[in-house]
């Protein structure tokens, strides 16, 4: 199982980002798909998540009404569109697969399978 993330970058506040998953050797549909942060000195967090149907999706506080969560199960790819980015925004950001239904898709332990990481960096 593979999870290729990219799109990270530099970026001003204020600006956009749009982040990439690729997946292969899972059967995507059947996964919920979550991306998390990890700031340096932080410990990992969430930031959002889809069902593998992208009927449902979640959101931390932290970045409601600024990224959108979306999949495109033809292609087996997750992607995070990132607008108003703020300096604190600025960490490595990872996907994440989790087989199945489940609650606890915050929690970065309940996930399968994990990406690389892409480093975004958001200057004030």
């Amino acid at each position: 199982v593979q999870l290729q993330a990219s799109g990270g970058g530099l970026v001003q506040a204020g600006g956009s980002l749009r982040l990439s998953c690729a997946a292969s050797g899972l059967a995507f549909n059947d996964y919920g798909m979550a991306w998390f942060r990890q700031a340096p000195g932080k410990e990992r967090e969430f930031v959002a998540f889809i069902r593998w149907s992208a009927t449902s999706t979640d959101y931390a506080d932290s970045v409601k009404g600024r990224f959108t969560i979306s999949r495109d199960n033809a292609k087996n790819t997750v992607y995070l569109q990132m607008n108003s980015l703020k300096p604190e925004d600025t960490a490595v950001y990872y996907c994440a697969g989790q087989w199945g239904y489940s609650t606890n898709y915050y929690v970065p332990d309940s996930m399968d399978y994990w990406g690389q990481g892409t480093l975004v960096t958001v200057s004030s």
